[in-house]
């Protein structure tokens, strides 16, 4: 008997073994990334709080404008830029980087380079 692969079980196992040795305070939250097949999407926590203090994502309709495809990694750099960008008005400018049990390639590394590119310390 052939049993497929759940990749996002197993992804959801990594973000689990990862998020038992991160977590965001209020001095250095967390900036957490979450991606579907069609957009990307990205939030900076307080875990101790338990809220988001800073969101983006390519839904938002600055980024929807500027974007034709929310599933590559232009759509990413914009959606680090813009998280990047709020989180500096907000105050907050070191995070600590939660890739969500994703590999750091492709849209998730994109995002990240932009959100440091814009003054993201992590």
């Amino acid at each position: 008997m052939i049993k497929k692969i759940d990749k996002n079980k197993v992804r959801l196992n990594k973000h689990t073994r990862v998020r038992k040795k991160i977590s965001g305070t209020a001095e250095r939250p967390r900036l957490c990334v979450f991606r579907s097949n069609k957009n990307i999407y990205a939030q900076i926590i307080d875990d101790v709080k338990a809220c988001t203090l800073v969101a983006a994502s390519t839904l938002d309709a600055d980024i929807k404008t500027t974007v034709t495809n929310g599933s590559d990694k232009e759509a990413a750099k914009a959606v680090g830029k813009n998280v990047a960008e709020k989180a500096l008005a907000a105050g907050i400018d070191n995070v600590v980087f939660d890739r969500g049990g994703y590999i750091y390639t492709g849209r998730v590394k994109e995002l990240a380079e932009a959100a440091r590119e814009a003054g993201l310390n992590f």
